[in-house]
């Protein structure tokens, strides 16, 4: 009887305990209010958020601190690969970089979408399409590949290339709306527009949480069902016709859209390619990686496959896959995606195959004094231009936000924004005043060549002239006053350092061996595409990514 008592007591205790720890997610615990309540306004709540499911295609990268920077010499004698001590937040990554099927699949949607045989989108097609005479050389016989490796199905898993930094954005962005468009027609709120071929099939993340019944050309019949809408149905009103729709749209708080994909971040990418988690023992590192795998060598030292090498990478002059019936690396161009093993993140080809864009803008310093966390420069702040009605603007309904292009340094036209989107423009100084985060729209050139950044900061403004001779030296004149050399020459120079030169990472298939080093660091004009530059998406984690206990690991000795 007693041990009867003692257990009632117990279970009523811990249900007590229960009670008071819990919340009723139903209710807001400030003011009273019930969400989701038609009799409380029907005010929304998400609260079927799980746990982000991962993204088809990617894998979760766990963020943390590391040494962004060189681990090898600085045979190049940049000097802007030096150890920076970074934080990154937990984001999403494709396992590979995207492949010339999947950018197909891209292409055959523009196309459709926007035909180019319209002329008021002669140039959108022309503008996605990647540049296959990347191929071509002066003194070598690669005709064919200028003809065949992008659309040939031999070629329909190799990593795409002849795309610019420019292109791979617009990429990143239509996969967004892509991913979402299938997210709501699973949900069943939005009925399959992809085979119907009666209704455009253009569809914008952005503008449809802004106004869903501005697509498809105002086709209000697309939407089926909606999600769950609590509001009371008035008194004396009809009841709603078979199919209407009767629910309402999703929203932001819902949390069914998909996060937006983008580039990787510099600091992101070299990041997950290093894979810390190799040669990590409980919170530290033990020692530094020199490749994206784990070991000092790139060869394979397991008996099956020893001697083979573990990337797509360019062995010694004249040497790109080894001899005849014993290929090192398979391949003596890009190869198939997958063909290698991951490295400790899960990620192909992070080393060798092809290098990768990512989204930051080049400096030859990364400033961790300014900022040491989610570092990234190239940040262009804007918003939603709204007209004199209150209402967003959207291109090309209106003579004032018509479809724009732009001609670039080598001659190519690309789209500036495709027609029914939303219209961005630069934040203004009445939207930054008195904000303490930032300043000014184009923080590019954030602390880049100013008075505090120089060696002279201590001076005063009226001292401070070294402004305007960054590149120009001294001649030999000198001033009969004071005997010093204080003319300069006033040549203009210039530099291929500009706010339009983005990075690229990793070594690639016609890459040495020094360039597979996660930390090293080169750059192109964002409108130059190559035949050994690809790129992959990332996306950021919603709340925590790892949910589970710690793990303490502890490498074999």
């Amino acid at each position: 009887m007693k041990n009867y008592s003692r257990i009632t007591l117990l279970l009523l205790s811990t249900i007590l305990l229960y009670n008071c720890n819990s919340t009723n997610k139903s209710k807001s615990s400030l003011t009273g209010w019930n969400f989701n309540d038609p009799k409380f306004g029907s005010y929304i709540k998400g609260t079927s958020f799980q746990g982000q499911k991962t993204p088809d295609g990617m894998v979760g990268i766990e963020g943390g601190t590391f040494v962004m920077g060189q681990v090898q010499d600085d045979v190049m004698f940049d000097w802007n690969t030096t150890p920076q001590k970074m934080h990154v937040r937990s984001f999403y990554l494709d396992e590979t970089e995207v492949t010339n099927s999947e950018y197909l699949l891209y292409l055959q949607v523009t196309k459709d979408v926007f035909p180019p045989e319209e002329e008021k989108y002669k140039n959108i097609y022309a503008s996605a399409l990647p540049d296959t005479l990347v191929w071509r050389s002066s003194l070598g016989n690669t005709e064919l590949l200028s003809e065949s490796y992008l659309r040939h199905p031999a070629y329909s898993d190799y990593p795409v290339v002849g795309v610019s930094w420019l292109q791979a954005v617009q990429y990143c962005k239509w996969r967004t709306s892509a991913v979402n468009l299938k997210n709501l027609i699973d949900k069943g709120v939005l009925s399959n527009v992809l085979g119907n071929d009666t209704i455009r099939n253009f569809f914008d993340t952005d503008l449809y949480l802004e106004n869903p019944y501005k697509l498809f050309d105002g086709d209000s019949t697309v939407y089926k069902r909606g999600l769950p809408d609590n509001k009371l149905r008035k008194k004396g009103a009809p009841r709603p016709e078979k199919g209407a729709f009767t629910g309402r749209q999703v929203t932001s708080i819902d949390g069914i859209l998909s996060q937006k994909f983008r580039l990787p971040t510099e600091v992101e990418w070299e990041y997950a390619a290093k894979a810390n988690t190799e040669n990590r023992e409980y919170n530290n590192i033990r020692g530094r990686k020199k490749f994206a795998w784990d070991g000092k060598d790139t060869k394979e030292k397991s008996n099956r496959y020893k001697g083979s090498q573990l990337a797509n990478f360019k062995q010694s002059k004249g040497n790109y896959s080894g001899l005849s019936g014993w290929s090192e690396d398979g391949s003596d161009i890009p190869i198939s995606v997958r063909s290698y093993p991951p490295n400790g993140y899960g990620l192909y080809d992070m080393s060798g195959n092809v290098a990768e864009w990512v989204a930051d803008v080049y400096r030859p310093i990364i400033d961790n004094e300014a900022n040491d966390f989610n570092f990234y420069r190239g940040n262009n702040f804007r918003k939603k231009l709204i007209d004199s009605t209150g209402q967003v603007v959207i291109i090309g309904e209106s003579d004032k936000a018509m479809v724009s292009y732009d001609t670039l340094p080598n001659g190519k036209v690309v789209v500036s924004n495709l027609p029914g989107e939303i219209k961005y423009v630069p934040v203004t100084m009445n939207d930054v005043f008195m904000r303490t985060n930032y300043s000014v729209s184009d923080n590019t050139d954030k602390n880049d060549g100013d008075k505090l950044s120089n060696r002279l900061f201590d001076l005063e403004d009226d001292q401070f002239t070294n402004k305007s001779r960054m590149y120009n030296s001294p001649i030999n004149a000198k001033n009969e006053n004071t005997g010093k050399l204080d003319k300069y020459d006033v040549k203009k120079r210039t530099t291929l350092i500009s706010n339009k030169t983005r990075v690229h990472k990793g070594g690639s298939w016609q890459d040495r061996e020094y360039w597979l080093d996660p930390a090293q660091r080169r750059y192109l004009p964002e409108y130059m595409s190559t035949n050994y530059i690809g790129f992959r998406c990332a996306t950021d984690v919603m709340g925590n990514l790892n949910n589970g206990k710690r793990t303490a690991r502890n490498p074999s000795r």
